[in-house]
């Protein structure tokens, strides 16, 4: 007996359950229902337009690492489809993919439309149907079967797959059903930083730095960027995943110390300084750039630490010395807020993952309601890693349904 199949959310979750399900039940009817005008809005900005679509690791005990909600729960899901398992399907399916040096994966195209038009083309050949504008208001079920009310009508079907993300309005929804709902959290946010240390400097880059969140156990390392507004960044963002929560509460206001140049101890940094007085004694500081660091930012940090345009460092006193140390291995910097990435960015909270089964990603008090990607309390840094529990998701529901 052929199955109706609602899937609620056009987005990454919604189209690779619904592509899944019917390549596996080529009987069952299926439709998508998405509130905006198009679908796949996250793939579409991801990685700039590129597409992180996952990572290029692949062992769950370590994948499972990468994610601040749902660490333990996931392994089981990634031993079902793995990363490389996402690699050769995207294959399968006429998209190539390409691993960076820190094993992000983009489709070779480097354009997110690839893997939208995969989707979209693959759903339309299967005779998924999508219908758009349609904002659910909500689900309830009796004797088995569905009901989903909309802004456009009522639909009837067997087997929901509820995946819009964590949105308040959705979750209210399935709230209204009686699922337990963890609050909502921004993650991968920026921080808002107001410093004249940073001031005309934004696009200034950094391979590798060190912060910690003061008053915190919270501390990354990795690449920085200065923008306009303040510090972005994987370590930025690595930071605002696992402190999430933490930071929330704290009301986005905290200090940060960054180390600039965490491969080498005060001492270290101090010797590299007064060899300078030795080895170029003539020569202005200013322009003696040290430790690989981005020139304007150098410049930026002698004048911090009063050393004049014209001062040769020969004339390097004890003070600015000690100062510019100070600024290069532990700057404290105020944050005041944060920004997000718009269509991007991605929530902690969401669904209580004790409402699912994991095994099937169906609600244990619900029979034939299943949940998928950002609506669930699932959330991991960036990388690629939403989207793969998204991926796993999805394949396991198409198993498992």
């Amino acid at each position: 007996m052929s199955q109706q199949v609602i899937i609620i959310g056009g987005g990454a979750a919604g189209y690779f359950s619904a592509i899944n399900i019917a390549e596996k039940h080529p009987d069952y009817k299926i439709t998508i229902l998405e509130k905006a005008g198009k679908g796949l809005a996250k793939v579409k900005v991801s990685g700039g337009g590129r597409c992180n679509v996952t990572n290029q690791r692949d062992n769950p005990s370590e994948l499972t690492k990468f994610y601040p909600r749902g660490q333990k729960q996931l392994h089981l899901v990634f031993k079902a489809f793995t990363t490389s398992d996402m690699v050769r399907w995207l294959s399968q399916r006429g998209v190539d993919t390409v691993a960076e040096a820190d094993q992000r994966v983009f489709p070779v195209s480097n354009s997110s439309q690839t893997i939208i038009d995969c989707f979209v083309n693959r759903s339309y050949e299967l005779g998924i149907k999508t219908h758009y504008h349609t904002a659910v208001k909500a689900i309830s079920t009796d004797s088995g079967e569905w009901i989903i009310e909309t802004n456009q009508g009522k639909y009837e079907a067997d087997k929901v797959i509820f995946a819009t993300g964590s949105t308040p309005s959705s979750l209210n929804i399935l709230s209204d059903l009686g699922l337990e709902i963890t609050p909502l959290a921004p993650s991968l946010f920026t921080f808002n930083i107001d410093d004249p240390r940073l001031h005309n400097l934004p696009g200034v880059s950094f391979e590798n730095v060190h912060i910690k969140v003061v008053k915190s156990k919270l501390e990354e390392s990795g690449p920085l960027l200065i923008t306009h507004w303040g510090l972005s960044g994987p370590v930025v963002l690595k930071l605002s995943a696992w402190g999430a929560l933490e930071l929330k509460e704290r009301k986005y206001d905290f200090g940060v110390l960054i180390n600039f140049v965490p491969g080498l101890n005060q001492e270290e940094v101090r010797s590299t300084l007064q060899e300078l007085k030795t080895t170029s004694p003539k020569k202005k500081t200013m322009g003696a750039v040290q430790f690989g660091l981005p020139k304007r930012f150098w410049e930026r940090m002698c004048a911090t630490a009063g050393i004049l345009d014209e001062q040769q460092n020969l004339d390097l006193s004890k003070k600015q010395i000690n100062k510019l140390i100070e600024e290069l291995t532990q700057g404290l910097y105020p944050v005041k807020g944060k920004s997000t990435f718009k269509e991007e960015f991605v929530t902690c909270g969401g669904v209580s993952l004790k409402e699912v089964s994991l095994k099937t990603f169906e609600c244990k008090r619900f029979p034939g309601l299943y949940l998928a990607g950002e609506v669930l309390d699932i959330d991991g840094i960036t990388g690629g890693f939403n989207f793969q529990a998204c991926w796993s998701a999805g394949w396991v529901i198409s198993e498992n349904i």
